[in-house]
């Protein structure tokens, strides 16, 4: 096999930027587009080259000329589709999380197991150029043993209402990714969990039982501690920064921003702000995420962000939200007798 066809389910704005992606990518064929809002997406496809665009998502699945399929839809519909897939035949990458139920997560992996396909789960930070630096430094031993990870991660404007209600809240929308992040810096699990958050930015956040701001240390069973703070509203930009401090030293990746350029005069030293959106600071780190799962079907190798790193991440996120809740550090072996309820449920490829 020389290339992968893929067809997507679900053409929101991750879908879109994931198919613009493909399109672009030499050894993909992207065949099919799964959206209940087909009709308006016509024009887009055929500005891309994309040859059939559906509603109906199970036109894909039926599809034996697929090799994989992205799965970009609500979180809600991740485990089913997963199911359906993996039961298809077809390779899977799933944006994150799997699921914000422990139980359904389980589900789905099983069944990834069962039918002999490969899934990746959505992390795309691991694949920023500057974050892959700081690890490869650290388990070089540039920092020596690892004492503190800082995480840092705000976004520059909250979301919408509609988005907040569905959103299963901060720590599994936003500091996920930062849970997901600090394995990954620190190459060690995490065993306890203390949160603390607030409504500090916009009191919707109240009205859905959410918190805007937050900030959570963990304990590494490797003995280094972690520190990650979040904010739905940093108004200079997005705001994405790690430190990884250790017993021979210390290694940092700061923000990125559009240029470098800057000015020194007696009144003041200017520069730009950092990028404003996450297509924009997370460009390479989606590109290389791409290219790594298509090398995974290509190459039958191992997905390099698994279903288990998501389910490792969920478990760490219902630590933080038992934690915030009940005011207290929170063991992360704690919640693997319990699950979430899913969000409301939406239409596939909302």
């Amino acid at each position: 096999m020389d290339h992968v066809r893929i067809g997507i389910i679900g053409a929101g704005r991750i879908g879109k930027m994931h198919a613009e992606i493909l399109c672009r990518h030499p050894r993909v064929r992207l065949v099919a587009v799964a959206d209940v809002a087909a009709d308006r997406l016509r024009d887009w496809a055929a500005q891309w080259g994309i040859p059939r665009v559906t509603a109906d998502y199970r036109d894909i699945l039926a599809d034996d000329a697929i090799d994989a399929v992205l799965i970009c839809t609500p979180t809600d519909t991740h485990v089913s589709l997963i199911k359906e897939a993996a039961a298809a035949g077809k390779h899977i990458f799933c944006e994150k999380p799997v699921s914000p139920d422990l139980g359904q997560t389980r589900e789905a992996l099983a069944a990834v197991r069962a039918a002999g396909v490969k899934l990746q789960v959505g992390f795309n930070r691991r694949f920023d150029p500057s974050f892959r630096r700081v690890r490869q430094w650290v388990r070089e031993g540039k920092v020596g043993h690892p004492h503190v990870v800082k995480i840092t991660s705000r976004d520059p404007a909250p979301p919408p209402a509609d988005y907040i209600r569905l959103s299963g809240g901060l720590f599994f929308d936003l500091t996920i990714h930062d849970f997901d992040l600090a394995r990954f810096l620190v190459d060690s699990e995490v065993e306890e969990v203390y949160a603390a958050g607030g409504v500090l930015v916009d009191p919707v956040f109240a009205q859905y039982g959410d918190v805007d701001t937050a900030v959570v240390m963990l304990r590494f069973q490797n003995g280094a501690l972690g520190v990650i703070d979040n904010s739905r509203q940093a108004v200079f930009g997005y705001d994405q920064r790690v430190e990884v401090f250790g017993s021979a030293g210390c290694v940092t990746a700061d923000n990125a921003f559009p240029t470098t350029v800057q000015a020194l005069t007696a009144a003041a030293v200017e520069r730009d702000k950092p990028h404003r959106f996450f297509a924009e600071r997370y460009r390479d780190a989606y590109l290389c995420e791409v290219e790594s799962f298509v090398n995974c079907v290509l190459r039958d190798e191992p997905a390099p962000v698994s279903g288990e790193d998501s389910l490792q991440a969920e478990r760490i996120a219902h630590a933080a939200k038992r934690s915030l809740a009940e005011k207290r550090p929170v063991k992360v072996a704690e919640v693997d007798s319990e699950g979430a309820r899913p969000p409301a449920s939406r239409e596939v490829g909302t």
